[in-house]
C-alpha cells in the first residue's frame, strides 16, 4: 500500500549551492561526483521515514518494492518531478531528459554488501547520458556499507564489468588498462561521506559496495535515474499504470522516448 505524506513543492530537497563549471569536469572525468551534505534535514527525516515503509512493503511475486521504490511512497514519487530535483539532472544531462527509475538500496546491519558491476545505456553513442542520483541519508564510512568506484572506468563505456572482490577486478577487467584522459593506471576509490550527502555517477561507471558492519544501523539509500531519450533501457522499472499516472512536474518524463 503506497503511504500518504503532506507535500508542499515548496519544501527544499536541498540546501543551496552551485554546480560549478570544475564539479561538471570533474564528474565527467572520474566519472562520479560527492556533494557532501546536500539534503536539507527535513528531506534527510522525510526519506528515512519513506525507506523504512517501502522496506515493510511486498509485492507481487518477481516484483520486488525495493525496485520501484516510488510507486509505493508518494513523498518518493514527488521527488521525481522535484524542481531541485530535476535543475541538477538538467545541469548533468541537459533540458531532454526521462525519468528511467527510483531504487531503494539500503543496507541493514550485517549486509554482505555488493560486487562490482557497470550498467548498460547508449554503449556505442555517447551523446546519450545517463546519471544515478544517490542519496545517502545517513552516511556512510568506507568500511560500512560504502560506494566503491573506478575513476575513469565509465569512459569505456562498458556494461559487461563483473567482479566478485576488488584483487579478481584489479586483476581481470582493470589489468593494464589506464584513464582515457590522464594516462594515469585505473585504481579503486572508497569513499567516506557525511549524512545528507549525494553523490551523483554516470551509468557506466564500475561500483561496488562494502559489506555493513552488524553493529551499525541500517544505511538509508535510494537511487533516481535520468538520461537522455534515445535508445531502449534495461535498467528502467516503470510499472505500465506508473507510466501513465500523472505526477506533478514529472510531465513528459515517463514514457522511453
Amino acid at each position: 500500500m503506497i503511504e500518504r505524506f503532506p507535500l508542499s513543492m515548496a519544501d527544499d530537497l536541498f540546501h543551496a549551492y552551485q554546480l560549478s563549471e570544475a564539479d561538471l569536469d570533474e564528474l565527467n572525468q572520474v566519472g562520479h561526483l560527492v556533494l557532501p551534505g546536500l539534503l536539507t534535514d527535513s528531506a534527510r527525516r522525510r526519506l528515512t521515514t519513506a525507506l523504512a515503509h517501502v522496506s515493510r512493503q511486498s509485492g507481487p511475486k518477481g516484483y520486488k518494492p525495493g525496485a520501484y521504490a516510488a510507486e509505493y511512497n508518494d513523498y518518493l514519487e514527488s521527488l521525481i518531478g522535484h524542481s531541485q530535483m530535476l535543475g541538477l539532472a538538467r545541469e548533468v544531462l541537459g533540458e531532454e531528459i526521462r525519468f528511467d527509475h527510483c531504487v531503494a538500496l539500503n543496507r541493514p546491519p550485517g549486509n554482505e554488501g555488493l560486487g562490482w558491476h557497470s550498467h548498460e545505456y547508449g554503449d556505442t553513442n555517447p551523446s546519450l547520458g545517463f546519471i544515478r542520483i544517490f542519496f545517502y541519508v545517513n552516511g556512510f564510512a568506507s568500511d560500512d556499507g560504502a560506494l566503491k568506484a573506478v575513476p575513469g572506468s565509465h569512459l569505456f563505456r562498458d556494461r559487461t564489468i563483473r567482479a566478485s572482490t576488488d584483487a579478481d577486478l584489479s586483476e581481470g577487467w582493470m589489468s593494464g588498462k589506464v584513464h582515457p584522459v590522464t594516462g594515469e593506471p585505473l585504481s579503486i576509490e572508497t569513499l567516506d561521506v557525511p549524512p545528507g550527502s549525494v553523490v551523483l555517477m554516470w551509468t557506466h561507471a564500475a561500483h561496488a559496495v562494502t559489506p555493513r558492519r552488524d553493529g551499525s544501523g541500517t544505511r538509508w539509500c535510494v537511487v533516481f535515474a535520468y538520461r537522455n531519450p534515445g535508445e531502449p533501457s534495461e535498467a528502467r522499472w516503470i510499472s505500465e499504470a506508473f507510466e501513465r499516472k500523472r505526477i506533478v512536474g514529472a510531465e513528459g518524463l515517463m514514457t522511453l522516448y
